[in-house]
C-alpha cells in the first residue's frame, strides 16, 4: 500500500466532527455494471519540481527535482461533430483555495504542491496577485473521434500575435467552451477581473484571434437555445459583482461579436434549455443583501416571445424563481451557496447547489469570531454542506411546483444572541435521500446533462483531499477531534443517472470513473446516448508510473452507455 493510502487509513484528525463517519454511498451499483469508461486522453507532465521556492528545473524528463503535472481540469468542453475541443485550466485547487480561503500559505505534500507567493510567476513579475500564483497559462486541445489524434492548439494562439499570446498568458483558465455556425469560443476570467476570449474555426480548425471584454470578470457556461448560443457571465472578480447572459451575433468573419439578453445582480452559472425559456443557475454578489443576491434560479421571457431567441428587450425580464434562503436555515451560511449544474429531464428543470469546502466556515469566523477551540470546532461542523439536489415545473408561474430530491429535513443555524447552534427545520423533506447523494464528501454539483433518455449528474468528492484541505486552511483550529477514517472505496467523483422522473438516482461511478484521484467530472456532453466526460485532477505531483497510485492531471473519457 502505497504512503497517502497508508496516511488516509489512520485516523484524521480534524476538525470537521461527524463528516468521516457518515455514511458513504456505494462505489458502483448495479445500474452502472453495464457502463464502460474509456480513456482518450491525459495530462502529461509539463514542468520539473526542486522544492518550494527553488528554480524549476529543465525538462521533462527531469534530471533535477520531480516530473509536475499543472493543467488540472477539462474545464471547457463542446463538440463538433467528431471533434471534441476542450480547455484546461492549471493547478485549480490551488487557485480556489488562494482566491477563496485566502489561505496562501506555500505546502506541498505527496499530492500537489501550492507555491504562491514562492513561485516562479510571481519571483519573476511582483505585480502578479500572490493567489495565483500557481496559475500557468491554460491549453486549447482538440480530440477527433475518428483518427484518435490528439492536437494541442495553444501553440497557434501565441503564434497568432503578441496580443494573442499575452491574452492566453494571462488567462486564469479556460471555463467554458461553446460553438455555433462553424465558431468554436472558449472564454475564461483573466487578470484584472476581466474575460478573455478565444475563437477557432470550427470547418478549417485554424485560430481566428481572441479578445479581452474589460466590464466582465467570470464566464461559466455557453449554451445553444433554438439555433442561438448564450453564455453567461460574471462582473468583477469571480463575478461578485453581478453579471448577465449575452447572445453570440457573431460569424466566423467577426467572432466577438454580442448583445446583453440579462441584466442580473448576480453572475449566472450553468445554462439551460426549458419549457421554451432559458434557465440558470446563479453564484452570489459579494456580501448579498437581498435573496436576489443569493445563489437561486432564474428563468428568461420565452424565446418564442417578439423577435427569434432573447434580444436586449428582454435583458430586465428574468425572474428568479428559486434562492438557498428558501431551504439554508443560516444566513451567513446561506450567501456562500453556488448554483451548479442545471438540466431539462422529463418536463422538470434539475439543478444543485455547489459548496466550496470551508468557505461558509471562513464566512462564519469573519461574521462571529469565535475564539474558543470548543466554538471553533462547533463552528466548523455546523457550517459544512453537501449538495442539494432540485427540481421544479411551472416555473413562475402561479402552479409553480418545487420539490427536493436529495437533501436535509433540518440544518444548523447560529443563534448570535445565544451564541449557540441549533437543528432548524428547512420546511423540506426530501424524495429519495440524504444530502450528497447520501455522501456528506460531495460537495459540487458540477454538470448536469441528458443522454440517451437518462439525466445524469457528475459531482465532485472531496473525501480524498479532506485531510490536506484542513490543514492547509489556517482558520482551522489546532487542537483536533479524532475521527474514524474515510473509506479509501469512495474516493473520487460521482456520477450518478436518473433513469427517469419516477426513479432516484443511480450511480454509475463513485471513484473518479476509475481514477481516485479525479475528484469530479468537471464536464459532461452528450454523444447520442453515450458522453464525453472531462475530468478533474489536481494532484499535481502525481506522476510515478511505478508506484500503486494513479497519475494528476485532466483526463477525456468516453463513457458508453447500455443500450435501452
Amino acid at each position: 500500500m502505497s504512503a497517502s493510502l497508508r496516511r488516509w487509513g489512520t485516523a484524521a484528525a480534524v476538525l470537521l466532527l461527524g463528516l468521516a463517519s457518515a455514511p458513504a454511498s456505494p462505489a458502483a451499483a448495479a445500474s452502472g455494471d453495464s457502463y464502460s469508461f474509456k480513456l482518450l486522453a491525459k495530462a502529461a507532465p509539463d514542468e520539473c519540481f526542486n522544492g518550494i521556492g527553488k528554480p524549476y528545473p529543465a525538462g521533462p524528463p527531469c534530471e533535477e527535482g520531480q516530473a509536475k503535472v499543472n493543467q488540472a481540469y477539462v474545464w471547457g468542453l463542446t463538440k463538433v461533430g467528431s471533434d471534441i475541443w476542450f480547455g484546461t485550466g492549471a493547478n485549480v485547487n490551488c487557485l480556489v483555495s488562494g482566491a477563496t480561503l485566502d489561505n496562501v500559505t506555500p505546502v506541498v505534500n505527496n499530492d500537489y504542491v501550492c507555491e504562491y507567493a514562492e513561485s516562479q510567476t510571481v519571483r519573476d513579475d511582483p505585480d502578479w496577485p500572490v493567489y495565483l500564483g500557481d496559475q500557468r497559462p491554460p491549453e486549447v486541445w482538440l480530440y477527433n473521434a475518428h483518427t484518435k489524434r490528439r492536437t494541442n492548439k495553444s501553440a497557434e494562439i501565441r503564434a497568432k500575435s503578441p496580443d494573442d499570446a499575452e491574452r492566453l498568458r494571462t488567462t486564469i483558465g479556460l471555463r467554458a467552451a461553446g460553438n455555433l455556425d462553424g465558431v468554436v469560443l472558449f472564454g475564461g476570467p483573466a487578470l484584472n477581473d476581466s474575460l478573455n476570449l478565444f475563437a477557432f474555426d470550427a470547418r478549417t480548425r485554424r485560430f481566428l484571434g481572441s479578445i479581452n471584454l474589460p466590464q466582465y470578470g467570470n464566464i461559466r457556461t455557453f449554451l445553444v437555445a433554438e439555433k442561438a448560443l448564450y453564455l453567461g457571465v460574471g462582473i468583477g472578480s469571480n463575478g461578485s459583482a453581478g453579471g448577465g447572459v449575452l447572445r453570440w451575433t457573431g460569424s466566423v468573419r467577426n467572432p466577438f461579436a454580442f448583445e446583453v439578453v440579462a441584466n442580473l445582480p448576480v453572475q449566472a452559472a450553468d445554462l439551460a434549455y426549458h419549457d421554451g425559456r432559458i434557465a440558470a443557475t446563479s453564484w452570489p454578489a459579494n456580501q448579498p443583501t437581498s435573496p436576489a443576491q443569493l445563489a437561486g434560479v432564474w428563468i428568461s421571457p420565452k424565446l418564442a416571445d417578439g423577435e427569434p431567441g432573447l434580444n436586449p428587450e428582454d435583458a430586465a425580464g428574468w425572474a428568479q424563481v428559486w434562492h438557498v434562503r428558501q431551504y439554508e436555515t443560516d444566513r451567513v451560511v446561506a450567501a456562500t451557496y453556488g448554483g451548479g449544474g442545471i438540466a431539462s429531464f422529463g418536463g422538470w428543470l434539475y439543478w444543485g447547489t455547489m459548496h466550496v469546502p470551508l468557505k461558509a466556515t471562513k464566512a462564519h469566523q469573519q461574521v462571529y469570531p469565535q475564539t474558543t477551540d470548543e466554538a471553533k470546532q462547533a463552528q466548523v461542523k455546523n457550517t459544512q454542506r453537501a449538495i442539494s439536489i432540485w427540481r421544479g415545473k411551472d416555473l413562475g408561474l402561479p402552479t409553480q411546483q418545487i420539490e427536493l430530491l436529495y437533501g436535509a429535513t433540518a440544518l444548523p443555524a447560529y443563534d448570535p444572541a445565544t451564541a449557540t447552534w441549533s437543528s432548524v427545520p428547512t420546511g423540506w423533506t426530501p424524495l429519495y435521500g440524504k444530502s450528497g447523494f447520501d455522501n456528506v464528501f460531495n460537495n459540487y454539483t458540477w454538470r448536469m446533462t441528458v443522454a440517451g433518455g437518462r439525466l445524469y449528474v457528475g459531482t465532485m468528492d472531496w473525501s480524498y483531499i479532506f485531510q490536506d484541505i484542513t490543514a492547509e486552511n489556517p482558520t482551522i483550529s489546532p487542537s483536533a477531534i479524532a475521527a474514524p477514517p474515510i473509506d479509501p472505496s469512495v474516493y473520487g467523483g460521482d456520477l450518478w443517472m436518473f433513469p427517469s422522473t419516477s426513479e432516484k438516482a443511480q450511480p454509475i461511478t463513485t471513484t473518479g470513473a476509475g481514477n481516485y484521484l479525479n475528484y469530479g467530472f468537471r464536464n459532461m456532453i452528450p454523444d447520442g446516448p453515450d458522453l464525453y466526460l472531462g475530468m478533474a485532477d489536481p494532484m499535481n505531483l502525481r506522476t510515478d508510473l511505478t508506484d500503486d497510485v494513479p497519475e494528476g492531471g485532466w483526463e477525456l473519457i468516453k463513457l458508453t452507455a447500455p443500450c435501452t
